[in-house]
């Protein structure tokens, strides 16, 4: 983990994740305590630009944010590859490590009509079928 040129917001710090090894998670989470008590940041982004797309980085990125709300500010992703995003998605922590990029495919995802199930003609030689107590509308 290093740390980036501060933002301009006081309140925001900015580090990159290098490593995603089971054994660097105590470093990584101690590098965000030491950035985080530098700074009095509210929020943290976290570059994750060019880590590979693994459990392993789900599971630090999600100790890293473990580490972020105990200290009482929020970690945002940052560079997320689509891989990642997709994993981070699927392993269902889209909520709890949230990216610019991952909440724009959330909103691809809801589609252009607002979220609403999108509705499909019947294939053919489908019916439906109707019961015979049914009354009629």
């Amino acid at each position: 983990m290093l740390p980036l040129p501060p933002f301009s917001d006081p309140d925001t710090a900015v580090m990159t994740l290098a490593t995603h090894a089971r054994t660097d998670v105590p470093a990584a989470c101690a590098g965000l305590r030491a950035l985080v008590g530098s700074r009095e940041a509210e929020v943290v982004v976290c570059d994750v630009a060019g880590i590979v797309a693994d459990l392993m980085t789900v599971e630090v990125l999600a100790r890293l944010r473990l580490t972020a709300r105990r200290l009482g500010c929020r970690l945002e992703l940052r560079n997320a590859s689509r891989e990642l995003q997709q994993l981070i998605g699927f392993c269902g922590l889209r909520d709890v490590l949230p990216g610019e990029r991952l909440e724009r495919l959330d909103r691809l995802a809801l589609g252009r009509n607002g979220g609403q199930a999108e509705e499909r003609k019947p294939a053919r030689g489908v019916e439906e079928g109707v019961e015979a107590s049914d009354s009629p509308v």
